[in-house]
């Protein structure tokens, strides 16, 4: 959901919040995470992007994390890529 008066601030600290209370605590430490090293390198326009994978379910990001999945095509990006990549480093999932 965009907010037409919002700062990037005050955006980034809304998704901080909104990538650590997703449902599942895999999910909140795992996305979180990620976005918490991140989010202050990213652009407005990463941002957005982040925001959008923020409404994609868990199960998703958890399969396409741990490449039981192939990402989709019109989902993929460098923010979805980074995500992917932090949990890799992490030590899960492998490639496809």
């Amino acid at each position: 959901m965009t907010h037409p008066s919002e700062t990037v601030e005050t955006k980034r600290k809304r998704l901080l919040f909104r990538s650590k209370h997703r449902g599942t605590k895999e999910m909140d430490i795992l996305l979180g995470g990620y976005y918490e090293e991140n989010m202050q390198s990213f652009s407005e326009q990463q941002l957005s992007i982040f925001e959008g994978l923020l409404n994609e379910p868990d199960d998703d990001l958890y399969a396409w994390a741990l490449g039981r999945e192939a990402v989709p095509s019109e989902i993929d990006s460098d923010v979805l890529q980074g995500f992917i990549d932090s949990v890799r480093r992490r030590g899960g999932g492998s490639s496809l």
